[in-house]
């Protein structure tokens, strides 16, 4: 099945996406990780497809909090079916209640995750390998047989994260397994193993800093980066890059959640996409320079934004691997630089003390503290903003077919947009993003 002969579309912000033969109808499929920020993106993806996807079961331990069903219109509710399983208990009892559903799915995709610190790598191999092969194994005991299995992993694929890579990440790049224990390689070889053994297709898609909204904001670096905003404008004070020139102007890749969930709809309905790897990313670079910008105006930060400081001596510098150590396996270290880190802003009282005014001003309907946990929300942000990671190249999934497309702001706009109507921050002043064009 292909969709090269049929025209594009365009849905809101996203531009140039596929479209399938018309009587391709009556399809479901089975999203886990439902509640999460690449989950619930694709499941939203998916339900913009009426005809097409009639039924979506939403495997996860907790149903989808109402808050972000309801940033669906109801008849797309309608076709969401929520599951109630646990990936760490035993196959057996994850297949009783996939039966007692009458799961009957024809594409997975799988997106659950125990979340640890990436410093804690083995703990993060034991836990999300067993989640993995505990569901892989229940699909035969519940009679579930799919046409297609979509893993999604990340650009920690390729060990950038580690230390120097090549540049731009290339999905043929060899995984660097021997440096450090990563649990998208046991999970890979486990899918592709299943996938021989019952005939399925697979596909895997490696996205970087992922953009979306959802309740649940670990994985979003870009959530902090608002939170940072919205409390400088509320104090009168203007927003500060924590990094040096160079990564002032460095040019990020980042990913849209929606639109790599339209990317892997296409990937599990293209027959040329079966037992294929593919990066993603929105299409277009992105410099901290133009966001800020941008972000300041969003939330009426009146002081604007101060630049990197010309003075080196204002910066401490951190140094990653060199050399054998790294995934290109030879070089000097890369360095980043900061003068501050969000984590250290978010920290100082005064700034806790902001929200909790934002809150109150808000009458309810800023009811999330992102100040109650502060590792867990700003510590993406600042790696985020610290890293050189290499670009993401697109060769691959473009000489496929893709020419789906999304402006990185307008796509960061609309889940800051989502995350207001979440609680999670306060509604911008202005109402729409200025497009890179």
């Amino acid at each position: 099945m292909s969709s090269e002969k049929y025209p594009l579309r365009n849905a809101g912000i996203y531009r140039n996406l596929p479209t399938f033969d018309p009587s391709l109808k009556g399809v479901t499929a089975i999203i886990t990780g439902a509640n999460g920020i690449s989950g619930f993106n694709t499941m939203r993806a998916l339900l913009d497809s009426p005809e097409r996807w009639t039924k979506i079961y939403a495997l996860s331990r907790r149903p989808p909090p109402k808050a972000m069903m309801d940033l669906l219109p109801s008849d797309q509710r309608a076709r969401v079916e929520h599951v109630a399983c646990d990936f760490l208990d035993a196959p057996d009892k994850i297949a009783q209640a996939l039966k007692a559903a009458k799961v009957d799915a024809s594409y997975i995709f799988f997106y659950s995750y125990v979340h640890k610190d990436w410093a804690a790598a083995e703990e993060l191999v034991k836990a999300n390998v067993a989640l993995f092969t505990n569901f892989l194994q229940a699909l035969p005991l519940s009679n579930v047989r799919p046409k297609r299995f979509l893993l999604q992993t990340g650009a920690k694929n390729y060990g950038a994260h580690i230390g120097r890579v090549r540049t731009p990440l290339v999905e043929s790049d060899p995984q660097p397994r021997h440096l450090e224990p990563n649990f998208y390689y046991p999970q890979e070889d486990l899918l592709k193993s299943y996938c021989k053994e019952n005939n399925v297709g697979w596909n895997i898609i490696m996205p970087g800093a992922v953009i979306g909204a959802v309740n649940n904001a670990a994985m979003n670096a870009y959530h902090s980066y608002a939170v940072y905003a919205a409390v400088q404008a509320h104090k009168h004070e203007p927003i500060a890059f924590t990094g040096d020139w160079q990564q002032w102007q460095y040019e990020n890749h980042s990913c849209s959640a929606r639109l790599t969930g339209y990317l892997s709809e296409w990937a599990v309905l293209e027959e040329k996409c079966r037992d294929q790897a593919f990066n993603t990313q929105n299409g277009g670079p992105l410099s901290w320079d133009r966001f800020y910008s941008e972000l300041a105006r969003w939330f009426g930060v009146e002081k604007g934004v101060v630049p990197p400081s010309d003075d080196e001596a204002s910066f401490r510098v951190r140094k990653g691997r060199a050399g054998t150590e790294t995934p290109m396996g030879y070089g000097p270290p890369v360095v980043s630089k900061s003068s501050f880190t969000l984590t250290e802003w978010a920290m100082r009282p005064e700034n806790a003390q902001a929200w909790q005014e934002i809150m109150k001003e808000s009458a309810g309907r800023v009811n999330d503290n992102p100040f109650s946990d502060v590792e867990r929300i700003f510590t993406l942000g600042d790696f985020e903003m610290m890293g050189h990671f290499g670009s993401v190249s697109l060769n691959k999934t473009r000489r496929f077919g893709w020419t789906g497309f999304v402006d990185t702001l307008e796509s960061v706009f609309e889940a800051y947009s989502d995350m207001a109507k979440l609680g999670m921050l306060p509604p911008m002043v202005v109402d729409a993003a200025k497009p890179l064009v």
